[in-house]
Formats: C-alpha cells, structure tokens, sequence
C-alpha cells in the first residue's frame, strides 16, 4: 500500500506521530507500506518567501534544491516516530527512491521510476518514506514536480510497485458536490471516475493534483481520498467501469486563479487566431477557455483566460502579438472567476447547461466566456458572485440529495 499525506496532516510533531502510528498499522495488517510525505505546514511557502527575499527572482535550479528540503525533514521526522513505535523505517529523498523526471526544473515530469532500493527495504521488513514533490534529472540535478507533487510522487510509486490501492491523506474526507467552506449542505461522493475528477481538478478542485489523476488513469492505479483525523471511508476515484452507477452531475468546481485578457478590433482575416495562440504558446503560456466574437464593421475580439501568476510575464507578449495582428487595443480583468459543472451523465441528459444558466440568470449573475466537453460546462463570472453562483447551481441541481441516475433500468 501507498499512502500520501499531505502538509496539513504532518503540520506539527504531534500529526507527525500520528501519521506514524498510522502507518504502523497498515504494516501490521500484513501489507508493505510506503509513506508519501509532504512539508509540514506551510514549510514550501515560507521557503519560497525566503528566497525571495534574499534574490527577487531566484534561480530555478537553487530554488528546487530548497524546496526539496520540506519534504525530507517530514520524512526523516516520521521514520523516527516509527522506530519508537519499534517498527524499522527508513527515510528516502525523491533521487534515492528513484524518481526519474525530465530536466524542468519547477515542474518536472516523470519518465522513470527505478525502485530497486524502494523493494530492498520493503523485503527487509522496513516501512518505507520518500519525500513527495521531488526527483533527480536526467541530468542528475534535483528537482521539483510542482504545486501538489506530493500526489504525483504516490500515484507513480503505486503504479510502479504495483500497489493494491493509492491513498492520499488530507485534511478533508473526500471529494465532495462543491467545496463544503462554500456550500455546507455539499454531499461527499463515494466513488468518482478518472475523468470526471480530472474535469474537477483542472477547474479548481483543489483535492487531486491534475497531473497525478491523469497518472492514475493512464496506469490503472486506484486512488482514495481520505482524511487524515479520522477512519471515515473517503472517495474512491477509479475507472468508468467501476461505477454502479451514473450521476447526471457529479459536482462543482471553481477558479479564482485566472484573468481574462481581450484583444480588440482585430482585422477579421484568415489566421489571425493561430498567430495570436502560436505566440503564446511559444511562450508557454497556458491559456484556457477561448471566444471569438466578429462585429457587424469587419473586426473580430478574441478574448481568453491565462493563470493572474503569469499576468507580469506575459503582459509585453500580449501587446507584441496585438500590434502584430493589427489590434485596437488590450483589456484585461482580473476580478473574474470560473464556475464548472462535472458529471459523466450529461452525455445522455439534454439541458443541463440551459438549467445552468437559468440558475444564474435567476439570480441575476451575468455569464462571460462559456467552453464546454463532453462532460464539463464552464462558465466566467464576477470574481465576487463566485460563492453565490456556486451555491445556486448547486441548488439547482439538488446535489446534497442522493444519486440521481442519468438512465435507469
């Protein structure tokens, strides 16, 4: 078994113990155990602070070597819980675990994992720790694999060692309809599919790292999201074929984290939206939702959302690339938001995103850019009606109530 836990789980000794005796237990079931740790508390954030403060912009490479360091004390401090405990652990950094990523720094990815000290220890009888978020480069430098690379580091190890079942370790006790600091009444879900929660994780969920549903999907490997203050039964996430069965919508995500940018007046020609998206992509930024909306007189306002963290940086691209295609000019908002509709049963259920409008119509919420998958409705809105517009859609759709089946019988 793998189990994750995250920095609110471990944010003091006391946590740390219990995280200890916690995987003691799962060893004493008879299972192999491998802990995933994250930094205590907000260890990465003061870490980043403090790098800032002694250079405005710090280099990539130093920076990971810093940020590396959370997760190994979190390690070290909860092998030595262990051993009072009178069980063997053994504490390992991303490199000697043998986590393998590209040479990103910042954001690595994963290319290998070479768990051959991983298995030594495991067939000595020794419960094993490796520090989250972390690796070595193909280059031998260390790295880091971003926000939430804790989740990451656990989904791989499961995939590679082959684990019966991933446990991530919050401090909530699964997923739930919306985020219950919003919506109280929010229904906590018993099992979601890899696609619906890599819907909700890449629309503001903040349960899953987006990147590591996404490795759980493409290597089978189960997860289930618990909370790490009580033995509550969490959410399972797992394939398709699992589910009994098939909610029309499966919850509600938000965003607070991206802006809206508008080049305007745009001469409406052939290729003017390839050359504006080539040149951000180019320089690699992430750009969401997309519309494009031609005048009456010839002109053509493409507007789209990128993270506000990337708003300084890429602010002279944005004006390179509307001088380029000839704009008027270029907007940006800042106070806006997302709202996400998630369920696998909208493929077969017609008018859902006609209720969800006519819920925020109702309560007098106005709807910016809309894009749409075969299971996802999103929508922008005011920054300051996100709560509001959560809570009426998911009122709407009567989500603290139990399951409701897309097609029965």
């Amino acid at each position: 078994m793998v189990q994750k836990f995250g920095g609110t789980s471990v944010g003091d000794p006391e946590r740390l113990k219990a995280v200890a005796r916690r995987l003691v237990a799962a060893r004493e079931s008879g299972l192999q155990v491998v802990g995933v740790l994250s930094a205590m508390g907000k260890v990465t954030d003061d870490l980043i602070a403090l790098s800032h403060e002694v250079s405005p912009l710090p280099e990539p490479r130093e920076l990971d070597m810093i940020l590396s360091v959370g997760e190994r004390i979190s390690c070290a401090l909860a092998a030595m819980a262990i051993n009072d405990l009178g069980h063997r652990a053994i504490s390992l950094t991303g490199s000697q675990a043998g986590i393998v990523t590209d040479t990103s720094h910042g954001k690595a990815k994963i290319v290998d994992i070479r768990a051959h000290r991983i298995h030594e220890a495991l067939e000595a009888d020794q419960i094993v720790l490796v520090a989250g978020f972390q690796g070595v480069s193909t280059d031998f430098e260390v790295t880091t694999l971003g926000r939430g690379g804790s989740d990451l580091t656990a989904v791989a190890l499961a995939a590679a060692l082959d684990a019966d079942v991933c446990e991530i370790f919050t401090d909530v006790e699964g997923v739930f309809t919306a985020d219950p600091r919003i919506v109280p009444e929010a229904r906590k879900l018993a099992v979601v599919s890899y696609e619906e929660m890599l819907e909700l994780s890449a629309s503001g969920g903040k349960v899953l790292m987006l990147r590591s549903v996404e490795f759980a999907r493409n290597h089978g490997v189960r997860i289930h999201v618990r909370s790490s203050f009580n033995d509550a039964e969490g959410t399972l996430v797992t394939s398709q074929e699992e589910l009994m069965e098939q909610p029309i919508i499966s919850g509600i995500a938000h965003d607070v984290s991206e802006a809206e940018i508008t080049i305007l007046g745009v001469p409406d020609r052939p290729g003017i939206a390839a050359a504006v998206f080539r040149k951000l992509a180019d320089e690699s930024v992430n750009v969401d939702m997309i519309v494009q909306n031609v005048s009456a007189e010839g002109h053509t306002d493409i507007s789209f959302t990128v993270p506000k963290s990337e708003l300084a940086r890429i602010d002279p691209v944005i004006e390179e690339v509307a001088a380029e295609v000839g704009a008027r000019g270029v907007q940006q908002d800042s106070e806006i938001a997302k709202i996400s509709l998630v369920g696998a049963g909208m493929k077969s259920h017609p008018g859902v995103a006609a209720d969800m409008f006519d819920a925020l119509a109702e309560a007098g919420i106005n709807i910016g850019i809309i894009s749409t998958s075969s299971i996802r409705i999103s929508c922008v809105v005011p920054a300051r009606e996100v709560e509001r517009a959560v809570r009426v859609v998911h009122d709407k759709f009567r989500l603290s109530e139990s399951v409701v089946l897309a097609e029965e019988g």
